[in-house]
């Protein structure tokens, strides 16, 4: 017998339909069809089932149905190699280093940096004698190279902390410990190297900057671990990101324990820099807060969501008033007042007025941009504060030489 390939005939396949199981489906000759082609009404999704007819010995037999979908599915996120930018330069080897220490997203140093610069700026002129410009911007230039290493020595504790919840955030799911393109083991040695740089530009300073220094791994060590024990992290990361507000006196030659205005105004500028570091991370931790929900891992995002605003201006009013009493320990002039103060108080209103809180990307140029609006203004205020204040301390040296 010869086997023939036949086409079921349309009445047949009507019957082939009604007969089938699962909900009842419409027929062609339904009004809103008659015109449309079986192809195209597959792929609007009427029809959720196909009959495989295979012909066998002249006869169409029913073998199966087959569901088909219209839908496509996701497809799976999967990491790329950066293409573009500082990263895209290095060996394939040195990548998931670079990106272990933020090297692409440097402002979390500069937020690191301007404690230390501020507390420099504020300390020269408490000097005896007062600190020259050279001394200045050597003090702050090292501390600089500082807050690149140690910035990247804290994240590296950060991502060893958090390789078991950073793949369930979609910002962190790609961080190279998380991604296990860097084994634990791997991380922890590269800390280590990191941590005894900072130690060697440590040393460049005076020695006693070594023991007010040392407490701030505490914090460091702390931090990631606070995420999962309060809603109030950034007050830790606001100790340890802060610290800088402290060793600018005794960098150059202040000594805290014996000069009480200098004590008094280390511990207002160091409160106001943790009320401006919660303030920043705040806005920060919005870009997270729904996967922070889902993993598990508090922030004050999280605790104040609905009156983030209200919180974020009273952080900065504090900010400020702190900073403000600073300057007056220190004997500061309208410069500082008005540059550092009122530059502060217009950047930082205008931040929060203007943030989306709800957008990630709003968050993440705020975060990035209001790091130099704020920092830029406070620094240049206490700058021209400090050459004001130098300048007068030149010529009133020159009029008592020439009396002489």
């Amino acid at each position: 017998m010869t086997t023939t390939r036949s086409l079921l005939s349309l009445s047949t396949r009507r019957s082939l339909l009604r007969n089938a199981k699962g909900p009842r489906l419409p027929t062609l000759t339904s009004p809103k069809l008659s015109n449309l082609s079986t192809p195209r009404l597959l792929a609007q999704g009427t029809y959720t089932r196909l009959l495989q007819c295979v012909p066998y010995h002249a006869t169409s037999k029913v073998l199966s149905t087959t569901t088909i979908s219209t839908s496509t599915p996701p497809v799976p996120e999967v990491y790329k190699p950066p293409q573009t930018g500082l990263l895209s330069l290095l060996p394939a080897s040195w990548v998931p280093y670079a990106e272990l220490i933020r090297l692409d997203k440097p402002s979390g140093s500069y937020y690191l940096y301007f404690p230390c610069l501020w507390s420099t700026l504020l300390a020269a002129p408490l000097a005896v004698p007062m600190a020259t410009p050279t001394a200045v911007l050597s003090t702050s230039l090292l501390f600089f190279g500082g807050a690149i290493i140690m910035r990247g020595a804290g994240c590296a504790i950060n991502d060893l902390w958090d390789r078991n919840l950073d793949p369930h955030v979609t910002r962190t799911k790609f961080r190279p410990i998380a991604r296990r393109a860097i084994t634990p083991f791997q991380g922890i040695v590269f800390t280590g190297t990191q941590l005894l740089a900072g130690l060697g530009i440590l040393l460049q300073f005076p020695f006693s900057c070594f023991w007010y220094a040392t407490p701030s791994l505490l914090f460091v060590a702390m931090y990631p671990l606070a995420k999962r024990v309060t809603y109030y992290p950034q007050f830790v990361l606001g100790l340890t990101f802060s610290w800088g507000a402290i060793m600018g006196f005794p960098a150059l030659g202040v000594d805290l324990l014996s000069n009480s205005a200098a004590l008094t105004a280390v511990g207002l500028l160091y409160a106001s820099n943790i009320a401006w570091t919660v303030l920043y991370d705040m806005i920060y931790a919005h870009m997270d807060i729904k996967d922070d929900a889902k993993a598990g891992i508090k922030s004050i995002a999280l605790k104040h969501d609905k009156e983030t605003k209200q919180v974020l201006t009273g952080l900065a009013v504090t900010q400020v008033a702190l900073l403000a009493g600073a300057g007056l320990a220190t004997g500061a002039g309208p410069a500082f007042f008005i540059g550092s103060c009122g530059g502060a108080l217009v950047t930082l209103g205008v931040m929060i007025k203007r943030v989306n809180l709800k957008s990630v990307k709003d968050c993440w140029w705020w975060f990035v941009n209001g790091c130099w609006l704020t920092g830029g203004v406070v620094s240049l205020g206490l700058a021209a504060d400090y050459l004001v204040r130098y300048t007068q301390t030149e010529e009133t040296g020159k009029d008592s030489a020439w009396c002489l």
